[in-house]
C-alpha cells in the first residue's frame, strides 16, 4: 500500500502540490490526470522520492520512504519517464539489463539473463537487443525502456513493487500505446504490486483505470473509479471543455470533445 499524507512541494514561492492526501492500494493501476500545469509530474516524483516535500509524508506499507536506503528502494521502486537519454553506446539488451542492476553484485547471473529475455519478449523489442540503442526510433526507445523499468520488479520480493509512470505513452503510435497500457494493466493486476501512472488521454485513463486521481492546480479536484471522476460536469470545470460520453461496448465509455 502507497499513501500520501496532506503533500506539498513547492519552488520558490510556488506551490506546485499542495495539501495532497491519496491512497493507492496493491492490485489496482491507479492513474492521474488534468490539465497541464496542475502537478501530476510533480507529484509522482514526490511519490517515487524523486523529489522530497516541503511538508507531508510518502508511506510505502505505513514506513515513511525518506527513511529507505537507495539500494533497498532499488530493488522495490521502478520508475518510467516520458524520455531517457543514454549517453554511452548500448545494445538494447545492456539498456534492459539496467534494470537488474539493483539485484547483482559485479555481474548478473542467469536469473538477470532469464529476465531480461522474457521482458524483451513482453514488450516485443528482442529483435533489436543487439542493435545500437541510439539508431532506435523514439517509440523503439521507449518500448525498450518499459523492458528495462519492468526489469527491476519483474519478480516479487518478500514487500510490495512500485511502478511509477510519468506520461509513459509518449512517442508510441496508438497501436503500442493500446499494448502497452494492456501490459500495464496486467502487471498491476498482482496482489503486491502499486501502480501510479500520468496520462493526459481521458479515454485511455477511463478504460484501464481502477482508480482515478484527478489533480486542479495542485490540489485533488476528486478521485474515485473512472465513472465517479469523469463527470461532465467535472470535465467542463476542469478542463474547460464540453464532453460527449459515447457508448463503446466493451471498453466503456467514450469521450469526445465539442
Amino acid at each position: 500500500m502507497l499513501e500520501a499524507r496532506d503533500i506539498t512541494f513547492k519552488v520558490g514561492d510556488k506551490a506546485l502540490v499542495e495539501g495532497v492526501s491519496v491512497r493507492f492500494d496493491p492490485g489496482r493501476l491507479h492513474l492521474i490526470i488534468g490539465p497541464n500545469g496542475a502537478g501530476k509530474s510533480t507529484l509522482v516524483k514526490v511519490l517515487a522520492r524523486l523529489l522530497r516535500p516541503h511538508a507531508g509524508q510518502v508511506l510505502y506499507e505505513s514506513s515513511d520512504v525518506q527513511r529507505a536506503s537507495e539500494i533497498e528502494l532499488a530493488k522495490r521502486r521502478a520508475v518510467l519517464s516520458q524520455a531517457v537519454e543514454v549517453a554511452f553506446p548500448l545494445t538494447a539488451r545492456e539498456v534492459v539489463m539496467m534494470g537488474r542492476h539493483p539485484h547483482f553484485g559485479s555481474r548478473p547471473g542467469a536469473t538477470d539473463e532469464k529476465v531480461v529475455d522474457e521482458l524483451m519478449e513482453f514488450f516485443d523489442v528482442t529483435e533489436f537487443e543487439r542493435r545500437d540503442y541510439q539508431t532506435l526510433s523514439g517509440g523503439e526507445r521507449q518500448r525498450v525502456n518499459f523492458a528495462r523499468v519492468l526489469a527491476q520488479l519483474w519478480r516479487p520480493t518478500n514487500s510490495c513493487r512500485y511502478l511509477f509512470l510519468d506520461e509513459p505513452l509518449t512517442f508510441l503510435d496508438i497501436r503500442h500505446q493500446i499494448e502497452f497500457m494492456k501490459k500495464v494493466r496486467a502487471f498491476a493486476d498482482a496482489a503486491d504490486v502499486v501502480a501510479v501512472g500520468v496520462v493526459h488521454d481521458l479515454n485511455l485513463a477511463a478504460r484501464f483505470a481502477d482508480q482515478i486521481v484527478l489533480l486542479n492546480q495542485g490540489r485533488v479536484a476528486a478521485t474515485g473509479s473512472p465513472a465517479e471522476v469523469l463527470t461532465r460536469e467535472r470535465i467542463r470545470s476542469v478542463f474547460g471543455v464540453e464532453p460527449t460520453f459515447v457508448p463503446a461496448g466493451d471498453s466503456g465509455l467514450h469521450i469526445i470533445f465539442d
